[in-house]
């Protein structure tokens, strides 16, 4: 964890919150306390009354570290401090539209907490110690700002108290909106958070997002524009949370990809949450739809319903990170256990002092050799084969960086990948600078794999332009239809291309099925869809903007320009209704359209200008509004409105 960013505040000055505009980034701080006999209590909440007493509950239970992986200290007195996050889902009241209709687009949405923990150990006070932790709630995955922001609110709160969560909400509030994909510079204080927020295709599909808004700033499908394009968490520790089962990075990644069901089990909070972060920003450019929990416990309100899964019950597509080993009984149903990360030295789990086979061997700084990586000593040997014979259950009593799934990779390792990571020593400023190199490795690579995977589907959102000499005034082809069946056929007799052939079993295209069963391919599918349909849109709008009306009609017989007067004026009729939303660019397209539609009622016979003026509506149109100027070609028609009694 980097440094805190200096930072000073005026107490003595009442800070001035713009609610709505804080809203936009966070919908609350929290501070709460573990009492030894009250349990969890939430001291503070600002802005106050944002949740309900149920949710209180839930966020508190979620702020604070297992007993089983509270973090030991034997000294007299002394102060842990640690980070995570944890996402959970929010029931929200059902608001009515204007017609009084009940909206469920707002049913529900995932929230994000994002939290910074002090446990003070300290003999003179009851029970030997207290904790505390300072909760900044979310609909964001923005991890890039709360992260730091946290390391500013939490210090700051054990300074001044509560006093330090109105004066954050006040600098957060007077923030610009979130541009999602950009680079933005956040001030707080004294000090600027420069962060890279997550593009807007990234984020997981839940009530109240829509396609169009999802799609609004999505990148290209190769994207080229920026060196690594980021997903969500793009500044999650790959390398450190799997450097014990590099080789299994593979699996990881197919495992998520087809939206299978895994537990991802390490020592603390931290280490589990950052192995379930990591291991969503491994799909990017893939919009995950898997339900994750970075950092998950027993009093979730989802927890009856898996631990009620029957043998032979299909589970749910999720990924919980946790640290209670009690899950490893209550959910014993679930397919793929990943063990990660290492325990403090105080633990009352023993800690091994070598890594699973299948990981890193400790040692000077060197590449980390796929030779090195196969290594087996006796002593790893010997661990193997009990691993494989007491299964997950072994870490009941020992933690072991180790998978159990029955599942097979159709993806193989790329060695050549692992020969270029560096491993980092034990000097922790050294581990930090090299994870940064290893972990933009690995990300390249997953970014590449994902991409040429997703290729083949490349032809279902490729869009068309006018041909040169044809009218810009009829609507746009659709896209090409997607049937599953077909496309499987078609990839099977073509190939996926060299890149996924090179690096995947002869069993590639059940992979490609897999994908198109599992939860991820529709959202994903759908969103891209949207993006390429809006593209499309655009291109024929400024094909529009461009068309020199005069020259075209000139060339078209009658009937055709009767059929460009219709399909200009439904064009125009829908530019007005989006006007409030697209802005000038809007406003500009409507008073082209509005000069194409006088240009081309100007050359109708008189008898067909009388038929179309008997609409009131229509006549509407033509004529010209104040601000309207004159435009090239277009002369001015003055137009009278029939009477409403006339024929339609």
């Amino acid at each position: 964890m980097s440094r805190s960013p200096s930072f000073s505040v005026r107490t003595e000055v009442s800070p001035s919150v713009d609610s709505e505009s804080l809203q936009q980034w966070v919908v609350a701080f929290c501070a709460i306390r573990f009492d030894l006999e009250q349990g969890q209590l939430v001291e503070e909440c600002y802005p106050h009354g944002c949740f309900s007493h149920d949710e209180e509950l839930e966020i508190a239970y979620s702020s604070f570290p297992d007993s089983v992986s509270q973090h030991q200290n034997q000294n007299r007195s002394s102060i842990h401090d640690c980070i995570f996050f944890f996402r959970i889902l929010r029931h929200l009241k059902k608001s009515l539209d204007e017609k009084g209709v009940a909206d469920s687009s707002n049913a529900s949405k995932f929230l994000y907490g994002y939290v910074f923990n002090r446990q003070r150990h300290d003999e003179r006070l009851k029970r030997g110690g207290e904790q505390k932790s300072v909760v900044i709630l979310s609909y964001s995955p923005y991890s890039s700002v709360f992260r730091p922001l946290l390391q500013i609110v939490g210090p700051l709160f054990f300074d001044i108290g509560k006093k330090a969560l109105e004066h954050i909400a006040a600098y957060v509030s007077k923030w610009p909106a979130p541009v999602p994909g950009k680079v933005m510079d956040l001030p707080i204080g004294n000090a600027t958070l420069k962060v890279n927020l997550p593009p807007a295709h990234s984020f997981p599909v839940e009530g109240g997002v829509s396609f169009e808004e999802g799609a609004s700033s999505v990148a290209p499908f190769l994207p080229n524009s920026q060196p690594v394009p980021q997903g969500l968490f793009h500044d999650s520790d790959i390398f450190g949370s799997f450097r014990g089962i590099l080789l299994q990075l593979w699996l990881l990644w197919e495992l998520l990809l087809i939206g299978e069901p895994m537990l991802i089990i390490a020592p603390t909070p931290p280490q589990c949450c950052e192995a379930v972060a990591s291991l969503v920003s491994l799909v990017a450019p893939l919009l995950c739809s898997v339900d994750f929990r970075p950092y998950f416990t027993i009093h979730d309100p989802v927890f009856a319903r898996l631990n009620s899964v029957q043998e032979g019950e299909a589970f749910p597509p999720m990924i919980l990170g946790v640290t209670n080993v009690f899950f490893l009984k209550a959910l014993r149903n679930i397919p793929h256990i990943v063990s990660v990360g290492s325990p403090s030295p105080n633990s009352n789990r023993l800690a091994l002092t070598t890594r699973s086979s299948t990981g890193r061997v400790s040692g000077r700084p060197e590449g980390i050799g796929f030779q090195q990586l196969k290594k087996f000593s006796p002593s790893s040997l010997l661990s193997a084969v009990r691993m494989r014979r007491d299964g997950p259950l072994c870490l009941m009593t020992e933690h072991k960086e180790a998978i159990w799934s029955t599942y097979s990779a159709t993806t193989k390792p790329d060695t050549s990948i692992l020969n270029r990571l560096i491993d980092a020593g034990v000097s922790p400023r050294v581990e930090e600078s090299m994870s940064v190199v290893n972990n933009e490795i690995l990300r390249r690579h997953f970014l590449e794999l994902m991409t040429n995977f997703l290729a083949p589907f490349s032809p279902y959102f490729r869009t068309s332009t006018p041909s040169e000499g044809s009218s810009p005034y009829v609507d746009p082809p659709s896209l090409p239809p997607f049937n599953a069946d077909e496309f499987l056929s078609s990839l099977s007799a073509r190939g996926p291309g060299k890149f996924i052939l090179k690096r995947m079993k002869s069993n590639w295209l059940d992979l490609y099925r897999r994908f198109l069963n599992g939860p991820n391919f529709m959202p994903w599918f759908q969103r891209r869809r949207a993006v390429a349909e809006q593209e499309q849109d655009r291109l024929w709008r400024l094909a529009r903007m461009k068309t020199d009306i005069q020259q075209l009609i000139s060339r078209l017989p009658e009937l055709e320009i009767v059929d460009s007067f219709s399909v200009i004026e439904r064009l125009l009729l829908r530019e007005i209704q989006q006007s409030g939303k697209s802005g000038i660019d809007s406003m500009a397209t409507s008073q082209k359209l509005k000069g194409d539609l006088w240009a081309v009622f100007s050359v109708l016979s008189k008898d067909m200008q009388q038929l179309m003026l008997s609409n009131p509506e229509r006549a509407s149109l033509l004529q010209p509004s104040p601000e309207s100027p004159k435009l090239p070609g277009h002369p001015l028609i003055q137009v009278a409105v029939a009477s409403s009694t006339s024929p339609q």
